[in-house]
């Protein structure tokens, strides 16, 4: 079933696994009215994947989060994935050999192996080189007054951080925003390229789509893995190729995989924070005008967006046992998949959740989600955030949008394709 973009929604017509449903953006719509009349709700799949439980509230993901050991997320992540190995795709075969997709203890392991690169001082090291990129950015517009603030800016302030941890070099940047497109938009027809043109827009088309955007990345990295077991450098690849896990070196595929991750996490998401927080200021004007006149909310604003955007829209878990959720039964093997734009705006949580306010506080939104998997970069996410709104607003205060917003057929990346927007250009 798919959604019709003007007919009104009901808990019959209500279906989380059709992405047409986020791209009409009437997902907020779905998920309030499953908060209210049916917060774990069963939803029977396709072709592809098998059935899963919808969680919509806020405590109902926080039981799931904090209890790995009932809920796997060795099986995979994503709500629509293929559920057996006879059906994976190659951008499902990771499951249970990346960072994301471990449980305890191995996940604890190899998180330790990269969280010296992550901590705050280390995170703080950047700044200036972020500042560096963002400026070099916005002085490539400031004559034009107007930019596809996605494709000239907040795609590549991320990708450029990532690009250099992992010692990617900078004429291959453009291949790595191409296949982190291909393999976290895969639904969507824009990025389907390689596929003849009467398929695109299919299932069939985002399988393949995925499929090959994941091999391309892997052909990439498996080189670069090789490169650096003859001449080791000081970037990530480097480190990985030389750790070990309680005395046993990682193995070329674990490799490949947190290289994998690492791409696609750094980039998409706080490329989606940017362009949708910058669309949030604009779509409120008396927000940003509240901002302009005082940067130091600038902290409050960035969570207050990152609660808004919700750039990552859901994670799956696999129940290990018969459990229940709320009043819910869970049986042993089935999935539940959290949705946390929805639990960003819980009644319970949130009072006035539909508001959007740079002042909120308490703000404990779960974009970021929470538990074992609390996203190893989000401090890399603030500063990338924090940095570019400082440089944006001080060169380009009257910044506002200049065309519609194109959106990525995702339910799983929260995504912006297309922002377009005008300011007063530079002299």
């Amino acid at each position: 079933m798919t959604t019709d973009a003007s007919a009104p929604l009901s808990l019959e017509t209500i279906n989380l696994g059709d992405e047409l449903l986020f791209e009409s953006g009437r997902s907020h719509e779905a998920f309030k009215i499953l908060r209210r009349e049916n917060p774990i709700s069963w939803n029977s799949g396709n072709e592809i994947a098998k059935g899963w439980w919808n969680i919509v509230r806020y405590a109902d993901v926080l039981q799931v989060s904090r209890n790995p050991q009932i809920f796997s997320s060795e099986r995979g992540i994503v709500a629509f994935e293929a559920v057996n190995e006879e059906d994976a795709t190659a951008a499902a075969t990771g499951n249970g050999k990346m960072l994301i997709t471990m449980d305890p203890p191995r996940h604890v392991k190899m998180r330790r192996l990269v969280n010296k690169a992550f901590t705050p001082r280390a995170v703080a090291l950047w700044e200036p080189k972020i500042r560096e990129t963002t400026n070099t950015l916005l002085d490539q517009i400031a004559k034009k007054g107007e930019s596809d603030f996605v494709i000239d800016v907040a795609c590549n302030i991320p990708l450029a951080v990532i690009c250099k941890m992992l010692g990617v070099p900078e004429e291959d940047w453009p291949t790595m925003f191409r296949l982190t497109n291909k393999v976290l938009g895969p639904g969507d027809p824009e990025y389907q390229t390689d596929v003849p043109e009467e398929l695109r827009g299919t299932q069939d088309a985002a399988r393949i789509t995925g499929n090959m955007g994941t091999m391309e990345m892997f052909g990439y990295y498996a080189q670069a893995l090789q490169s650096r077991r003859i001449s080791p450098t000081d970037d990530m690849i480097s480190i990985l190729a030389d750790s070990e896990i309680e005395g046993e070196r990682l193995s070329d595929e674990d490799i490949l995989w947190f290289c994998f991750l690492l791409i696609l996490a750094g980039n998409e998401t706080t490329r989606n924070g940017m362009s949708g927080g910058l669309l949030s200021l604009c779509e409120h004007p008396s927000e940003k005008q509240r901002l302009l006149n005082d940067m130091s909310l600038l902290p409050g604003a960035i969570e207050e967006i990152l609660r808004w955007v919700s750039p990552v829209m859901h994670m799956a878990r696999y129940a290990l046992e018969d459990t229940q959720i709320a009043h819910q039964a869970v049986k042993k093997g089935e999935r539940v998949v959290m949705w946390y734009p929805s639990v960003n705006r819980d009644e319970t949580v949130f009072p006035d959740g539909d508001v959007f306010n740079i002042t909120r506080s308490p703000n404990d939104h779960l974009a970021f989600g929470i538990g074992e998997h609390f996203c190893l970069g989000a401090g890399f996410a603030k500063l990338e955030l924090r940095v570019l709104y400082e440089e944006l607003f001080r060169r380009f205060p009257d910044i506002e949008l200049a065309g519609p917003v194109q959106r990525l057929r995702s339910n799983f990346i929260g995504g912006i394709k297309h922002l377009p927007v005008r300011f007063t250009p530079e002299n």
